[in-house]
């Protein structure tokens, strides 16, 4: 082998542990989440819950309402859900990105093979290949490797890597989103049945009231206007239990979409209300930062642009690349496949941009302002994720007290139903006042179990906000 030849391969061998020579960029670090972490939340000191035996909420966070058929809906979510289908499939894309990244630490090869039948012009030129015709035949082997001498590409898979973490964190989002979305449908259709199982009998006492008005008013012992006074009360009941039965149908509608299935699919039979408020661990304020996924994205979401500002940086720094070619090349079919038909070539390159009229600066530029960008997105976020918390443990301690004093208000009207009733019976009152004391009753109880119904949707929008049962994972 000739000298040349010893210091062309002496070059090849050297550059590549020139590979981990510099990665040019910021290192990543951390943003601080908020200027001064909470030690606890300010609601929990109000808040008195059992204390539950886990400490952290379970991944199936759903199975603490204990409710068989709240269970195999949620379960339905994340396996039928469109939505879910949509950013599972942002996911793989991501993977399938960070691998494309990863393709660049690796040399390209290629290989083709050619025949041709060439004339040269007898008017062009002059020698012996004037008006000759020819046949070629090539086989050719080529390999290029462009080293990452500048971290370019390293930079380019810390980038991928990161936005491939951050989409599955929105992939969990989303599908704790639905999830939460579908258990607080499915909580309002059961305050919903219990308002129509109330509605129904309130209906059947105000039909009761009816007849006996319209009993007494044959009997001459009150006028026409009780008697058309009690129809209007129960005839007002039952156009409230349709308009029960509307919401109802609505929501059924709604739940249907959120496990991918038509409407018409889809049924629930009414039931009792009977899920009770389960405790709920909140936790330290610190523990949010890994438990809420669209918290975990958007840190991912500042890597990335980390990274991001290390790929802008390394296009001031000239690129090497190596290449090699070899195979066969001949004029005759015959002497095509011949040892002395070989050919080969090896050598680098270099290039180096000297002038862009500042199209680097301004890239470099744009990579540090997406990077302050998804800082702020992501304290952002976090101060989000501390206000929801606030906003359902307030709503859970404040809607306990409600739901207490609506109790007993419920008591009271019951009671005075009981008293006009009779009052009326032995005609000390009118009829207006039985009607006015069944309607109060009425709006008392329906309201106690709107109260129901909303701190069943505050416990939901609790796990919600504290991320359900999902951790974040380091990537693979």
């Amino acid at each position: 082998m000739k000298s040349t030849d010893l210091t062309m391969w002496a070059i090849l061998m050297f550059c590549p542990l020139l590979l981990p020579a510099c990665t040019v960029g910021p290192d990543y670090v951390k943003p601080v989440p908020v200027a001064s972490m909470p030690t606890a939340y300010k609601e929990l000191a109000g808040w008195k819950v059992a204390q539950p035996q886990d400490d952290r909420l379970a991944e199936r966070w759903w199975e603490i309402y204990q409710d068989p058929i709240l269970n195999s809906l949620v379960e339905q979510v994340a396996v039928s859900n469109l939505n879910v289908a949509a950013a599972a499939a942002q996911f793989r894309q991501a993977r399938a990105l960070v691998q494309a990244a990863r393709s660049g630490y690796f040399p390209s090869i290629t290989a083709g093979a050619s025949a041709n039948r060439v004339h040269t012009s007898e008017n062009f030129g002059a020698g012996p290949s004037v008006g000759v015709t020819a046949s070629t035949f090539r086989l050719p082997l080529d390999v290029t490797w462009e080293l990452d001498l500048w971290g370019r590409v390293r930079r380019g898979v810390e980038s991928s890597q990161a936005a491939a973490q951050a989409s599955a964190a929105d992939l969990a989002a989303v599908t704790l989103s639905l999830q939460a979305e579908l258990a607080g449908n499915y909580f309002q259709l059961r305050v919903l049945d219990a308002q129509q199982q109330l509605l129904d009998a309130t209906a059947t006492v105000y039909r009761k009231s009816l007849e006996l008005t319209n009993y007494r008013y044959e009997a001459g012992a009150v006028a026409k206007t009780d008697s058309l006074q009690a129809e209007a009360q129960l005839r007002s009941t039952e156009v409230q239990a349709l308009d029960i039965s509307l919401q109802r149908t609505q929501l059924e509608h709604a739940m249907a979409l959120l496990i991918g299935k038509p409407p018409e699919a889809f049924s629930l039979p009414a039931t009792a209300l009977a899920t009770a408020i389960p405790p709920i661990p909140a936790g330290l304020p610190s523990e949010l930062l890994e438990r809420r996924p669209d918290i975990a994205s958007a840190e991912r979401q500042v890597a990335a642009a980390n990274a991001r500002i290390g790929v802008a940086q390394a296009a001031y720094y000239p690129t090497i690349q190596l290449s090699a070619a070899a195979g066969y090349e001949a004029t005759q079919l015959a002497e095509w496949l011949t040892w002395p038909s070989h050919f080969w070539s090896v050598g680098p390159a270099v290039s180096a941009t000297l002038f862009d009229g500042g199209l680097r600066g301004a890239l470099s530029d744009q990579a540090r302002a997406a990077y302050d960008g998804t800082v702020a997105a992501y304290q952002k976020a976090v101060l989000t994720g501390f206000r929801e918390v606030e906003d359902n443990l307030a709503a859970l301690r404040i809607l306990e007290e409600e739901l207490q004093a609506q109790d007993q208000a419920v008591q009271a009207a019951q009671q005075v139903v009981t008293i006009t009733t009779s009052q009326y019976q032995a005609g000390a009152v009118t009829y207006l006042n039985v009607l006015i004391a069944q309607a109060i009753a009425l709006a008392n109880q329906r309201a106690a179990l709107n109260l129901v119904g909303r701190r069943l949707t505050a416990s939901v929008l609790l796990v919600k906000a504290l991320g359900g049962g999902w951790q974040a994972h380091e990537p693979t």
